[in-house]
């Protein structure tokens, strides 16, 4: 067995990584099948935290049924616990642990023996974990084994990082805007430019189970204008609503106008709480400008992706619609 996992790995392009870099995920599921050979742990993972969701990215499974998207409870978990200092990186006997064996994970996993360590970014800030949890104690896993699981932490949290400012740079790249995907009276992204962010964005959410939300937008009174004064002041109405929404998003979001009254916009790294606080934010600028919508938001969810929480977005959209007409 080669002492190094990446050494077998395919060179692969993500997103703007160069060609003779493998990618985090190729790498994860390398380091994760290495280590089940080396110490025999029925489950081994790569997770991701993002607020209490604790995300699996990769598993190598032999018998717990874990697989890739399956979001568990963080402050459930054994991880969280060793993050903090609380718990031992290497546990051969969790029960023996009294802060593993109280942990309410303990309820829907079978744990005898425990392994783990972090994954940062590079500000130091957590990422996520490898870990490995096995069903019965494993005295074999001895602290011995600790520095070889710390390197491969330590290497996959390099990777994540370059694949990070990667990304940032790749986001830059898909931005450069051609002429056949910009809306010609808002200068926002029309349909097609809108299709192809969110597939690369998607792209992006799957490999590290980044968070990301749409918001759905619809004017309120665009036909009356039209009907009562006319289509350039239905045209000067769709105009105002793109620069107040373009205002009240960050740079790093893109916003398109998809259909005659409708308009999408696509928040990165943006979990519900944000998306809800960017809701109100646009909101807030509309009915400055003098302008009546309807907004609902969605927020993606591992394995799923983002057409489902545009379609979700939406939905929600939709019902604050009725809901308004109701009251008026």
């Amino acid at each position: 067995m080669p002492l190094n996992p990446f050494a077998r790995l395919i060179p692969v392009t993500t997103g703007g990584i160069s060609d003779t870099t493998p990618d985090f995920s190729a790498a994860a599921r390398a380091v994760l099948d290495y280590l089940h050979k080396k110490m025999g742990f029925d489950l081994w993972m790569v997770t991701r935290t993002e607020g209490n969701d604790w995300i699996v990215l990769q598993a190598n499974d032999h018998g717990y049924g874990v697989e890739p998207n399956k979001v568990l409870k963080w402050t459930d978990s054994f991880c969280s616990h060793m993050v903090e200092g609380r718990g031992p990186r290497i546990a051969p006997d969790s029960d023996s642990i009294p802060v593993y064996a109280n942990t309410p994970i303990r309820q829907q996993l079978q744990i005898g023996a425990y392994v783990g360590v972090p994954l940062t970014y590079s500000d130091g800030s957590l990422f996520g974990t490898l870990c490995a949890i096995h069903p019965t104690p494993r005295a074999d896993a001895t602290e011995d084994n600790l520095p070889l699981i710390e390197l491969f932490a330590a290497m996959l949290s390099s990777l994540l990082n370059a694949e990070i400012t990667a990304t940032e740079v790749a986001r830059l790249a898909e931005r450069a805007r051609e002429d056949a995907e910009i809306d010609a009276l808002t200068n926002l992204y029309n349909r097609r430019g809108w299709d192809r962010l969110l597939a690369a964005e998607e792209a992006r959410c799957a490999r590290y189970a980044t968070p990301a939300s749409v918001l759905a937008i619809d004017l309120d009174g665009l036909k009356q204008v039209n009907d009562t004064r006319g289509h350039a002041a239905g045209d000067d109405l769709l105009v105002s609503a793109a620069r107040a929404i373009s205002v009240a998003v960050r740079e790093i979001d893109v916003v398109a106008r998809t259909g005659g009254d409708e308009f999408l916009i696509l928040a990165t790294e943006c979990d519900a709480a944000s998306a809800r606080a960017l809701t109100a934010r646009v909101q807030d600028h509309l009915a400055e400008a003098g302008i009546a919508a309807s907004i609902g938001y969605a927020t993606r969810i591992p394995g799923q992706g983002l057409t489902k929480a545009t379609e979700a977005a939406d939905q929600a959209m939709y019902e604050v619609k009725s809901a308004r007409k109701a009251r008026s």
